[in-house]
């Protein structure tokens, strides 16, 4: 057995061992609590993000909408105008102006040999026909609503042009597709004015208007044959 005095020297060096396990376990759980606070407090002082705009893009910028292209359809039939046939090329391509370019190792609808005739210039919105054995091909471009001033004014001579044109060669009812197409409908094996149209529309920046002359010749083959 250890004497009093041994015995009272270790108890007190036990109880100081005890003291200072306690203050250290009395910093830690303060200092734990003290971050668990500092984190909750910038947590709480941090702004609310909401969700973006419907309208902008993912940097927050807004989209830009523009002014859709307006076609006067109504003033431009007022105008008496020559009727033409679909095989009558020069006069057709007087309608559409001067011709720039030739490339007469193009293709029409079905991939068939064909000639293209370019009325504007390669950087400019396109004009063209393209004649075929078959068909009869006007295409223009159609201005988005976001283009310049310029191009939905180019545009909408183009548009004006093939107008013109589909009257001369299908009457009044050639102009009324021509105005459908332009108000976003689509064309598709329809006989109108004489004229049989494969395809008719206008989007994703660019109108055509195909017209299948082989129907026609048939049609006057039938006549002559009455």
């Amino acid at each position: 057995m250890w004497n009093n005095p041994l015995q009272t020297f270790a108890v007190s060096i036990m109880m100081a061992a005890g003291v200072s396990l306690s203050a250290c376990d009395s910093s830690k759980q303060n200092t734990v609590e003290e971050v668990a606070s500092d984190i909750s407090g910038k947590q709480s002082a941090a702004p609310v993000q909401g969700s973006p705009a419907p309208d902008g893009d993912l940097d927050g910028a807004t989209v830009e909408q523009g002014v859709p292209v307006s076609y006067d359809v109504s003033a431009w039939g007022k105008d008496s105008v020559d009727s033409l046939n679909v095989d009558e090329l020069d006069k057709i391509k007087s309608t559409f102006g001067k011709v720039l370019s030739t490339d007469e190792n193009s293709l029409d609808y079905t991939s068939s040999p064909a000639t293209k005739y370019r009325f504007m210039d390669t950087d400019e919105p396109y004009l063209d026909l393209i004649d075929s054995k078959k068909y009869l091909e006007l295409g223009w471009y159609y201005a988005n609503p976001t283009d310049t001033d310029k191009e939905k004014d180019l545009s909408r001579a183009h548009a004006e042009k093939a107008y013109k044109l589909a009257r001369q060669l299908m009457g009044d009812e050639g102009g009324k597709v021509l105005a459908d197409i332009l108000g976003g409908q689509i064309i598709k094996n329809k006989s109108t004015g004489n004229q049989k149209i494969e395809l008719a529309k206008c989007e994703f920046y660019s109108c055509m208007l195909i017209l299948n002359k082989s129907r026609v010749k048939v049609e006057e083959s039938e006549a002559t044959a009455e």
